[in-house]
């Protein structure tokens, strides 16, 4: 049965208005992934077949989609709003994802409500730490045997981390090719691992729990970063973690 969803996110982050903007507009492959970037302007095209019903640069943004293209949903909207603080050295943002589940609403609703806030974490990083340098995006998705809750554990096993390394703490984590990476654990519970070089933002998505094998995003920051071999590296490193499984 079809039924309406609403996830609401309000928070502060030390960036001006305009900075959240951008990222939130034309900079999404910094902490979500590459879109084309909306018209600009009320009625515009915007990501992934949208229509750009709200456009007040820097405060106000929403695209909505009444053909989303798979059949568990059918309308989709994004809305942003930010407001200066601090006279204009920070902003508050507020958040509103909604739209229509037709299927599995309450799988569908508390993955989209884990998974929103991982995404408005990430923003936070990515404005915090990296914006507006540009960024190489990678992503990729495990093997049919990290389609499970476990797989999340797993990987946390395989990067050196222990079941009481915090977020916030500074960690050496065994990457692609035994190569030790040192990085800030910036986020982890029993669904998302993210940590934070100095030149990127890795993500570990455990999405074995709403039935989906265990996905990693890499936004790299670094010049001379390459999407290919990120991907190639990582897809070695995830496949070889779940070979015995």
């Amino acid at each position: 049965m079809s039924e309406e969803f609403e996830i609401v996110r309000e928070f502060e982050v030390d960036a001006p208005p305009e900075k959240v903007w951008d990222a939130v507009t034309t900079g999404t492959g910094g902490y979500l992934w590459p879109m084309d970037p909306p018209e600009p302007r009320e009625g515009g095209k915007g990501p992934f077949g949208s229509t750009v019903t709200a456009w007040d640069p820097p405060h106000r943004y929403t695209n909505r989609s009444e053909d989303v293209g798979f059949p568990i949903q059918t309308v989709n909207q994004l809305d942003y709003t930010i407001e200066p603080l601090d006279e204009g050295r920070r902003a508050w943002v507020r958040y509103v994802h909604s739209g229509i589940f037709t299927d599995d609403w309450n799988n569908q609703y508390d993955g989209a409500s884990k998974h929103t806030n991982f995404y408005l974490h990430t923003l936070c990083e990515y404005l915090t730490h990296f914006a507006p340098r540009p960024v190489t995006f990678a992503q990729l998705q495990g093997p049919a045997a990290s389609q499970t809750p476990r797989a999340l554990a797993a990987v946390g096993l395989a990067l050196g981390l222990s079941d009481d390394t915090a977020a916030g703490t500074k960690v050496g984590v065994r990457g692609p090719g035994g190569r030790t990476l040192d990085a800030v654990l910036d986020y982890r519970n029993p669904y998302f691992i993210g940590l934070r070089t100095d030149n990127a933002l890795i993500r570990f998505f455990g999405r074995g729990h709403w039935g989906a094998p265990l996905g990693i995003s890499i936004h790299d920051f670094a010049p001379d970063a390459d999407a290919e071999a990120n991907e190639s590296a990582w897809q070695a490193w995830l496949n070889e973690v779940f070979s015995q499984a």
